[in-house]
């Protein structure tokens, strides 16, 4: 499911405009974003935890060349489901 997807399905369900759907899901995703910059943690209730974690420096090989490359240190987000799916 892409976004325009979750829009419609969820304009669907409540019987709210496409428009105001959109504006809370762009809103969701902007003020999410924002505070994993700010390394805080975003918890949905019910559905999951989205966190930051560091991602240490390593060293990785190029395909083609096969020579060593280090890979810098980076932030990346993570998300831990709290539903159990079947």
């Amino acid at each position: 499911m892409n976004k325009s997807q979750l829009i419609n399905a969820v304009a669907e369900v409540t019987s709210l405009s496409k428009n105001d759907v959109k504006k809370a899901v762009d809103a969701f995703f902007a003020i999410a974003e924002e505070k994993l910059q700010q390394g805080e943690k975003v918890v949905v209730s019910g559905f999951g935890v989205f966190s930051v974690a560091q991602v240490a420096e390593r060293v990785g090989r190029n395909p083609r060349t096969g020579e060593q490359v280090s890979i810098p240190a980076r932030r990346n987000v993570r998300f831990r489901s709290s539903m159990d799916i079947k």
